[in-house]
């Protein structure tokens, strides 16, 4: 299958010719050009390589990096005009995977890109957790070296909460996920559900909590601490 890369970046003449040099490298390529609602788009798109600017209209390329990681695992390489340490670090620690400077050889892009499918070579369905990997297709959750088939219902439960860290999610779209309807808010059978994922989360020392959201819903902070 082809691998593809995703493009965002501002300026209509470096896309051209990024775009121009992995399509003749064999890559598919999509070019984001609307930065209004970067991470949902690309969210959108079959799993790839983000190529990422830092310097966008109207949001910070460390904003996508951190709202990407948060949503899922895919490949980052910063590729930037900005050079200082301050920001290849703050990068690296949103979750960047790569950080070049421009102008770039192209050799030592293409060099850097594959080495990152690579890496990320049989990762497409894993969503990253702060100590721990959940694979969205057979709900095993890996931690500490070892590895846990969920529950299947606790699999969806926790597939919701990291793909929506952070976010606030209404009783309705839990429901949704469990039972795929919302005609009928089974308060009880809720709870229980929820007790469980949280008896395993706990059991396996994974620092994410899910916490309840008074007369809304639920939502799991992005480190264990309170939001």
């Amino acid at each position: 299958m082809t691998k593809q890369i995703i493009i965002v970046e501002d300026e209509p003449l470096m896309r051209e010719e990024l775009e121009q040099i992995f399509q003749k490298a064999g890559y598919l390529v999509t070019c984001i050009t609307d930065f209004h609602s970067v991470t949902e788009t690309i969210l959108q798109i079959p799993f790839g390589l983000i190529l990422l600017d830092l310097n966008l209209p109207g949001i910070s390329g460390f904003q996508i990096c951190r709202e990407l990681k948060q949503k899922g695992t895919l490949p980052i390489l910063v590729l930037t005009s900005r050079d200082q340490i301050k920001d290849e670090l703050h990068a690296f620690n949103l979750g960047a995977d790569e950080y070049l400077t421009k102008p770039c050889r192209k050799e030592r892009l293409l060099a850097r890109v594959s080495n990152l499918f690579r890496r990320y070579e049989g990762r497409e369905h894993l969503l990253e957790g702060t100590n721990f990997l959940l694979d969205r297709q057979s709900y095993t959750l890996y931690i500490d070296k070892q590895s846990v088939i969920l529950p299947k219902n606790q699999g969806k439960l926790l597939e919701l909460f990291l793909t929506h860290r952070g976010e606030i999610i209404k009783k309705e779209e839990l429901c949704l996920t469990l039972w795929n309807t919302t005609e009928y808010i089974d308060e009880n059978a809720l709870q229980v559900n929820l007790s469980r994922l949280k008896k395993t989360l706990k059991s396996l020392n994974i620092q994410q909590k899910i916490e309840p959201i008074r007369g809304i819903g639920y939502r799991m902070t992005a480190d264990g601490e309170e939001q």
